[in-house]
């Protein structure tokens, strides 16, 4: 029984003085050498021990409400302290079907962590590594059974896009008894937990797993086909006979500076570095090339997660000095602060108050080998809330490079809207749809992740399409 039933009065003044199970990553001369996951697994015993500090607040527990998917955080921790690693797992797999994928890659500080009451003395409950660890620990023991599936609704639903939301859309609508489909353009499923996560942060491994047994569940992939070049929208629903789609395509189409010598050689967009560093020949999109090495002086340009990133692949692919540059101050930057302290840990350097003006081609051989800088300072915030920054004028120099990495932002591919009647689309292109439901402008079309929110975390793009899954699988039934 869980405890605040069976108990309402547990110690909770021995649990706050429990010390913190600290996590620990591997050694920085051991893990700038390869591209293994860096953060090291927690032990049974320590599991037991970090979960036995939960002080079952009273509900609804404010980690239970932090969380997107509403994982029953405090229940799963009590079973983890028993000992029972299965049904905690079970537990989380109710509401989240990647567990041990979330467990690796949300950020501490925009989760359940931060919500956490022990976070007022600097110690929250590390339920992070908790929940990839019996995610993980049910896999690797008894293996993760396929649901029990409702009969077939005679229904086929076509999921665009193979990404933390697609994937989750797709797995309840195959659950609730639809015959799903997913399209994506890539060689495989994932989205940016393949095409744009590092591997030392999340292997790929896991992502192929879970879509395998996806596959099992009876969804089909179609791969290397792109909605709205290859075959329209329309064409799915009307020529196909798909009863309704949900479009989870995300944001992967990189902004650029604006400046002059974008254009030059040796001078990267993040996500196509990204994905040469971290993958095999196998998996990188049509053109794309794998990257074993990259020049000794490596710049990269943006202060989010993706150019932390970047900053860590670079050192493992052997540059000796590699600059982030970021016209705000370490207060504005948008990315997690614990990725960039371990990329700083692992040699990486961080410049603020700077931004480039001008990429050069000084020996004139077509690729970037100097920067124009120039300093910034903070003016007042602008729309996003943060301070403006203001150049200060006579303050360019120049710095030498041998490639310069472009982490600035990201947007929804377009072409979804553009080739599609009646479907309405807002800034940048990002998707129309009812919040709670997911609903676009057009009758059957649902949507759900970043190219409705913009770039956002990966669980509230699992959120967004297991809410769209049920609205699509109400829509079924009422069609």
């Amino acid at each position: 029984m869980f405890p605040v039933e069976e108990n309402p009065d547990i110690n909770r003044k021995a649990r706050v003085v429990i010390p913190p199970i600290e996590r620990v990553y591997r050694e920085v001369s051991e893990r700038i050498d390869d591209f293994e996951e860096c953060a090291v697994c927690l032990t049974p015993e320590q599991a037991m021990e970090e979960a036995s500090r939960c002080l079952h607040c009273p509900q609804p527990s404010p980690c239970i409400g932090a969380c997107p998917m509403g994982n029953n955080i405090s229940e799963a921790l009590w079973l983890i302290e028993q000992g029972r690693f299965i049904e905690a797992a079970e537990l989380y797999r109710r509401t989240n079907p990647m567990p041990e994928i979330c467990g690796r890659v949300c950020p501490s500080q925009a989760s359940c962590e931060t919500s956490c009451v022990l976070t007022r003395r600097e110690r929250p409950i590390n339920t992070r590594a908790l929940e990839a660890f019996v995610a993980d620990y049910q896999r690797q023991t008894t293996g993760v059974p396929l649901p029990e599936v409702a009969p077939s609704s005679g229904k086929r639903v076509a999921v665009i896009g193979a990404g933390p939301a697609g994937l989750a859309a797709a797995e309840d609508l195959a659950v609730a008894g639809h015959e799903v489909t997913v399209f994506e353009e890539k060689p495989a499923a994932g989205g940016l937990l393949v095409y744009g996560i590092p591997n030392f942060k999340l292997s790929k491994d896991l992502v192929q797993w879970k879509v395998n047994w996806l596959a099992d569940l009876g969804i089909k992939f179609v791969f290397n086909t792109r909605i709205g070049r290859d075959i329209t929208l329309d064409e799915l629903m009307e020529r196909e006979g798909f009863d309704a789609v949900f479009i989870g395509t995300g944001a992967q189409v990189e902004a650029s500076l604006g400046i002059p010598g974008e254009d030059l050689g040796r001078v990267h967009r993040a996500l196509d570095f990204l994905a040469g560093a971290n993958l095999p020949d196998h998996l990188l999109p049509e053109g794309k090339q794998k990257r074993s090495k990259i020049g000794h002086r490596v710049a990269v340009i943006g202060g989010g997660d993706t150019a932390t990133d970047c900053l860590r692949t670079a050192v493992r692919l052997g540059a000796q000095d590699v600059v982030c540059y970021y016209r705000r101050t370490e207060a504005e930057m948008p990315g997690n602060a614990a990725e960039r302290s371990n990329a700083i840990e692992e040699g990486a350097r961080i410049e603020y108050l700077t931004a480039p003006v001008e990429l050069l081609d000084l020996d004139g051989d077509g690729n970037v080998d100097h920067m124009r800088m120039i300093r910034m300072e903070l003016g007042d915030p602008d729309s996003s809330g943060r301070r403006r920054p203001v150049p200060i004028e006579g303050s360019e120099f120049e710095v030498e490079v041998d490639d310069v990495i472009l982490a600035i932002g990201f947007w929804p591919d377009p072409v979804i809207g553009e080739t599609t009647k009646g479907l309405e689309t807002h800034r940048w292109g990002l998707l129309k749809v009812n919040p709670e439901t997911g609903e676009t402008s057009r009758p059957g079309v649902f949507a759900g992740g970043d190219n409705v929110s913009g770039p956002a975390l990966v669980n509230l793009a699992i959120a967004a399409g297991k809410r769209a899954a049920r609205a699509i699988n109400a829509y079924l039934q009422e069609a």
